[in-house]
């Protein structure tokens, strides 16, 4: 077991689900739309504290008169911040239907009809829009139809108190991986036990499955899932860790070197990538843009080793790996830094001389006045 301090279990407070639905229905009302049908997990999860099982799916309605209406697989969830539960069979004795959808619109029909949730104008996500939501039982043939998921991505921006609870949770099972990776690499142990010894530890301080493991578990290469290959003396061992709690995703990333004598080039590429962070720590504060914080450290990198950097600066995390704001050059983004984001720093270099590369990348939240770092494991090779 880590020595890393055990918290009880996280959850979603009621305080915090009602006062995003309050956001939410003040984009409603700028949007001119008398309530909103929401069927993603993580928004359902966001506005009403309940998480649905991954392979079942839940329904939210939202009004502006503040009337939540949860529709939930198989029987009422306890302790969910919603007016309203109906239920509807996800599974016929005990096995998953592939029809869910179609019966959650049945039974949101019938709940709207009684609750009176009609209205001109309906609010949905685009991308989870589909065929089964256009009944006219549940929309209308009068009805209007506005999208609002952008608007939805830019709500979960602003993490609350509640919701940083999770992320740190998630953190804190990084730790506990990172922790047992010291204990672990050496030459001749092979990428799947490491993986799997890392998910026990993750796991020891959850005190529940994950949601989510991250990707990158492959030795002398920039990433990769696990291979039963052994790993070898001289290598660096890039470890990017992306468990889930109840959810929330943390993503931080540490590299080691596999004999724990690292080279001198090894060394100085760490050097120049810790400067990076460290630049990343003075600089983003409410207003920075994301770009230019990329700029500099792209800048910075190339100095050292020319094309050496070859991907995002980082990229907010929450309920899902990457969210707002995104630290990439890429024209279809321009996010400016704002207080409440939690995001990630990766700076990376990768040439071949350093078999195959160093990644370091820590977890932040940005304040009114600069950015309080989540991450705390050491990160030497």
């Amino acid at each position: 077991m880590s020595d890393i301090e055990l918290k009880e279990s996280k959850t979603l407070t009621s305080e915090g689900c009602r006062l995003r639905q309050k956001r939410l229905i003040a984009v409603l009302e700028q949007a001119g739309a008398d309530h909103a049908i929401l069927t993603r997990s993580e928004h359902v999860q966001y506005l009403t504290g309940f998480r649905p099982h991954h392979l079942m799916l839940a329904a939210i309605v939202l009004d502006t008169n503040g009337h939540c209406l949860l529709v939930a697989p198989n029987v009422i969830p306890n302790g969910v911040s919603a007016d309203t539960v109906v239920t509807y069979e996800a599974q016929w004795h005990a096995t998953l239907r592939q029809d869910q959808l179609l019966e959650i619109a049945r039974v949101l029909s019938e709940a709207l009809m009684q609750t009176g949730g009609k209205g001109k104008c309906v609010a949905v996500e685009s991308s989870r829009f589909g065929p089964h939501l256009q009944l006219k039982e549940c929309i209308g043939k009068s009805k209007t139809v506005v999208d609002i998921e952008k608007q939805l991505w830019q709500m979960r921006r602003r993490k609350d108190p509640d919701e940083l609870q999770m992320i740190r949770r998630a953190v804190d099972c990084t730790h506990a991986m990172y922790q047992r990776a010291r204990e672990i690499i050496e030459p001749g142990v092979s990428e799947l036990e490491v993986f799997s010894q890392l998910q026990t530890a993750a796991v020891e301080i959850a005190c529940e499955p994950l949601t989510g493991t991250g990707n990158d578990y492959r030795c002398g290469s920039p990433g990769g899932p696990p291979r039963s290959r052994l790993i070898e003396s001289g290598e660096l061992y890039i470890l990017d860790l992306g468990p889930a709690y109840r959810g929330y995703y943390a993503d931080n990333c540490r590299t080691f070197a596999v004999n724990q004598r690292p080279t001198d080039a090894q060394q100085r590429a760490w050097d120049q990538i810790v400067k990076v962070l460290e630049m990343v720590s003075r600089r983003v504060r409410p207003g920075v843009r994301c770009r230019d914080v990329f700029q500099e450290a792209q800048s910075m990198l190339d100095e050292y080793i020319p094309g050496g950097f070859s991907h995002h600066l980082g990229h907010g995390i929450g309920l899902f790996p990457h969210e707002g704001p995104h630290l990439n050059p890429n024209t279809g983004w321009n996010d400016t830094f704002e207080e409440g984001d939690v995001f990630t720093a990766e700076p990376g270099l990768y040439t071949p001389e350093l078999r195959a590369g160093i990644r370091l990348e820590e977890n932040y939240l940005v304040t009114s006045d600069g950015v309080e770092q989540l991450t705390r494991f050491p990160l030497d090779l």
